[in-house]
């Protein structure tokens, strides 16, 4: 129950995080440079001011920079890629890159998943593909590529972080040491740098939320899930994010969109029914 609270509540800041990013950068009301500062200045601000609530001494964090430079080739492709794909797209491609990290990570530490979750995941990914379809025709070279490399960053991320004895303090290490490498590529961005009251709440509000929090349940989230599963789970995110889509932004509710919420939903669900064997955690 523990993991499943965690998971779920991981999932839904990932969904509002994919939901804030592209209401800031479809309106115009930020560029992407000043969106990735803004949301992990925010994020760090928020995860020191945790790690000093709960700790009753000095604040010392952890982490590394190699962990801040995965999360920095995750943030900066993420935004950039939001301003070339369709929502669709970018979901597909991001977390279809994370599924194939996490699988590969966990096929090259020994986890073999039964014939079972093989088909679970298939069908979420099918799922996907069918949700995304008529945008899938041609998408920018550039703006798939940039997808896939935060996709990829973010599965091996979320890797890294499964052995993390202390989440909270990795987060906010791995947080606070990003900050300038992204306050350096606002600096070459400047030129076309613009941000509203509005760009700037949404990035606040993602950095805050959905990204230092969530991050910080999510690596809870790991320590109970096999590498397969949580590759698994984190294909419900896009489904979440059209949903939030439908509601906030009165979107109309397609025949497609439940049809692929179904496939996705029940295909996480046949892969979570086994697990894979319990030797096969990755740490």
């Amino acid at each position: 129950m523990r993991t499943a609270s965690y998971t779920i509540l991981a999932l839904v800041a990932f969904a509002a995080n994919s939901f804030l990013c592209r209401i800031a950068l479809r309106n115009g009301s930020i560029d992407a440079a000043s969106f990735s500062s803004i949301r992990f200045a925010a994020g760090a601000a928020t995860l020191l001011l945790v790690t000093a609530c709960t700790r009753k001494v000095a604040i010392q964090t952890t982490g590394s920079w190699t962990s801040a430079g995965i999360l920095f080739l995750y943030a900066v492709p993420f935004s950039f890629a939001y301003t070339r794909l369709t929502t669709g797209t970018g979901a597909l491609i991001l977390f279809g890159c994370v599924q194939v990290t996490m699988m590969s990570a966990a096929l090259w530490a020994g986890e073999r998943p039964h014939s079972r979750q093989w088909l679970g995941l298939g069908l979420a990914l099918a799922g996907l593909v069918y949700l995304v379809m008529p945008g899938l025709a041609a998408p920018p070279l550039a703006g798939a590529g940039l997808m896939a490399l935060a996709g990829f960053s973010w599965g091996v991320y979320s890797l890294r972080g499964r052995g993390a004895s202390s989440p909270l303090a990795q987060n906010t290490g791995n947080f606070v040491r990003s900050v300038p490498l992204l306050l350096a590529v606002s600096l070459v961005a400047l030129p076309y740098v613009h941000v509203d009251r509005e760009g700037a709440l949404f990035a606040v509000l993602s950095g805050t939320l959905a990204s230092g929090l969530g991050y910080v349940v999510w690596y809870e989230a790991l320590r109970g899930l096999t590498a397969t599963s949580a590759a698994a789970v984190q294909l419900a995110v896009p489904i979440l994010a059209g949903a939030a889509g439908v509601i906030f932004l009165r979107e109309i509710i397609s025949v497609r969109l439940m049809i692929s919420a179904a496939m996705v939903l029940g295909g996480i669900a046949l892969a979570l029914l086994n697990n894979a064997r319990p030797g096969a955690r990755l740490t």
